[in-house]
């Protein structure tokens, strides 16, 4: 990977830029439009939504605004809990498409696993859920379509029953959070793994060990960090709302790590959201 630009291909041949810009928690509105039109600005062609962020309708505005043209840029939004289903997915599909603005979606998720009230029943949700999403991408709707906060047993019992094995799992990963057994699983089902929270929501920056591996290197703790997370076949979504910082989470191309600091950050400990995919119901 030498830029933004570089891009790693899903199984299904869809290329998919290497780093994403993601847009958890960033306001609808001025602040959305402002800091996605900036991540363009910078480089990034990888934009990340949701439903539930609220902010799909700035982040097409947005991507309209950027002057460049839509097929150059790669947008994933969510399917949020509460839409599971067969019909439900394809009613908030539309909706998506409606905020966004779009004809078509590059990459389409289910959010979590188990949505609220569906312990007993997750993976047959899960199942009709993923059959709609199936139709849209046989449809030509979305490109390619994969899940999200998914452990191996959750994508397990899905590969069983799915005509398409997900071309993405998209799960909380940093330095102190490897997900080594969900990676592994991952890799040897052709699943890319991208990282959310690959900041470990701020918590990183406060680590003394990871300061001193950015010392040596000349950069910061968070171009360490998605470094790390790059070097291991791992596609990062770091995100932002102030300029300065959308273009330095995006100078990860000059250098790379040594195979002995690999292994420092395998080790060092940190938390992230503690959001477990087993008792997270929203």
């Amino acid at each position: 990977m030498k830029s933004l630009q570089d891009t790693f291909k899903l199984s299904n041949g869809v290329e998919i830029p290497c780093v994403g810009f993601g847009t958890f928690r960033t306001p609808d509105g001025e602040v959305a439009v402002r800091a996605v039109k900036e991540a363009i600005a910078a480089g990034y062609r990888h934009i990340d939504t949701a439903a539930v962020y609220g902010n799909e309708r700035s982040v097409g505005a947005a991507v309209r605004e950027s002057g460049i043209d839509r097929k150059d840029i790669f947008i994933t939004s969510k399917l949020w809990n509460s839409d599971q289903g067969f019909d439900s997915t394809l009613r908030a599909f539309d909706k998506t498409m409606q905020a966004l603005g779009t004809d078509y979606l590059d990459l389409y998720l289910i959010h979590w696993p188990i949505a609220k009230g569906h312990d007993g029943d997750w993976d047959k949700m899960n199942r009709e859920t993923w059959r709609a999403m199936e139709r849209l991408c046989l449809e030509g709707r979305i490109r390619s379509i994969g899940v999200s906060n998914f452990k191996v047993r959750h994508l397990t019992r899905l590969i069983e029953q799915a005509d398409i094995v997900p071309m993405v799992n998209q799960i909380e990963l940093h330095p102190g959070l490897n997900q080594d057994e969900t990676v592994s699983y991952c890799k040897e089902q052709h699943i890319l793994v991208e990282a959310w929270g690959p900041l470990a929501q701020g918590k990183i920056f406060g680590n003394a060990e990871m300061q001193a591996i950015a010392d040596r290197y000349g950069k910061n703790i968070a171009q360490i960090a998605l470094r790390w997370i790059l070097q291991r076949g791992i596609l990062p979504l770091p995100k932002s709302v102030t300029r300065e910082r959308i273009v330095s989470n995006a100078e990860l191309f000059d250098f790379s790590l040594s195979p002995e600091d690999m292994k420092l950050i395998d080790r060092i400990r940190c938390e992230g959201s503690g959001s477990d995919p087993d008792t997270f119901r929203m």
